[in-house]
């Protein structure tokens, strides 16, 4: 910028950020109304075609496809604290399995036709040249977040910019939606300190079970939440701080893909309480990125449907899921495309010649009349 700092991929992002183009919403509440079926039947599918109308600004709104889905990768120095007993060499042994094909995820993805791209922010290990994987590494993984911060400030901004990059380039390829995916074992301990961060809420009331720890462990959990908070005492308003405090590095690329997306007026589905910690931090930078979520589904993870009500969207989906990988948003895209398909394609009463429910209602006058 002359004659002044050059402004970060971060600010520059944010600046595009902008919520709906109420004219297009409008228009498709408006066409909604019209078409032949009884209005508000298809309920949260309405919400969907409106909110994609008024993200595109036109009604209808661009099918969201094709779809790709980012699983960013990374390890959490909470771990060493014992929140969970899976080994935190699993993270880049199942990167391993994303890149093979062979995770619930990828299979998930084929039957719905998105494409699936795995993004190391984190992992605490050498991958190598995997064929297929991006490198995005900021850090061997974060430092324990109950002894520190569990990276520094310029950490998670590199993280959230990764994020911003990974959107770009999928959106450039061609793709018109973004699915969120997470992989990082001992990600939901950091996911319940950020929810609780934003939300005010307390450390049992945002603290799961995660991959099914035993009743003793998830009372550790929860107390290691709270070590944490009174460690950090944390600041709302200064939500790459609070980042930096507990995030993960996957969560800082997920809050910088939703930005990203947001932006490019392109809509992010978002997957579970990984992807709802994340979207908390989005907000937080960003009040207007909600515009562009969608949440495929509510996880059985307690803090998700507390993320989901202070962003303020509903799921699609209640399936009881509690995996990650990106897989409760894989599900939920096709129902998005159903949302905008409708939309687009069903007919309204004028153009069928079907009588609508108003055309039968007579008015008390005329029947005077009669």
């Amino acid at each position: 910028m002359p004659g002044g700092e050059p402004v970060s991929l971060l600010d520059a992002t944010v600046d595009a950020v902008r919520g709906l183009d109420e004219e297009a919403a409008a228009a498709a509440r408006d066409r909604q109304s019209r078409m032949t079926k009884p209005p508000g039947s298809l309920g949260m599918l309405e919400t969907v075609s409106e909110q994609l109308a008024g993200l595109s600004g036109q009604c209808p709104p661009p099918m969201p496809e094709p779809a790709a889905l980012a699983v960013f990768a990374a390890d959490h120095g909470v771990h060493a604290q014992g929140v969970t007993p899976w080994p935190q060499e699993v993270t880049a042994q199942m990167v391993s399995n994303f890149l093979a094909g062979g995770a619930v995820v990828n299979a998930f993805a084929k039957q719905v036709g998105a494409e699936v791209c795995v993004v190391d922010v984190g992992v605490a290990a050498h991958l190598g040249d995997a064929a297929g994987l991006v490198p995005r590494k900021v850090r061997m993984g974060t430092a324990d977040m109950t002894q520190g911060p569990a990276m520094s400030r310029e950490e998670a901004v590199a993280a959230i910019e990764a994020g911003i990059e990974t959107a770009r380039d999928l959106v450039a390829a061609g793709n018109r939606c973004l699915l969120t995916g997470d992989m990082g074992i001992a990600n939901t301990t950091a996911s319940a300190a950020l929810i609780a961060a934003f939300t005010g809420a307390s450390p049992a009331q945002v603290t799961g079970y995660g991959t099914g720890i035993d009743e003793q462990t998830y009372a550790h959990k929860v107390e290691i939440v709270r070590r944490a908070l009174q460690l950090h005492r944390p600041d709302p308003q200064d939500p790459v701080g609070v980042l930096a405090a507990f995030g993960g590095l996957e969560h800082a690329a997920l809050a910088g893909f939703i930005l990203g997306g947001a932006a490019l007026r392109v809509p992010v589905v978002l997957d579970g309480v990984i992807a709802g910690a994340a979207a908390l931090v989005a907000q937080a930078i960003a009040p207007e990125s909600t515009a562009a979520c969608v949440a495929g589904h509510r996880s059985a993870e307690p803090g998700h449907a507390l993320a989901l009500e202070a962003l303020g969207i509903h799921p699609l989906i209640d399936l009881e899921l509690r995996l990650g990988e990106g897989s409760g948003a894989v599900l939920a895209l096709p129902l998005v495309a159903a949302a905008v398909r409708a939309l687009r394609e069903v007919a309204t009463f004028d153009s069928a010649g079907v009588a609508d429910a108003s055309a039968s209602v007579v008015s008390p006058t005329e029947r005077e009349r009669h």
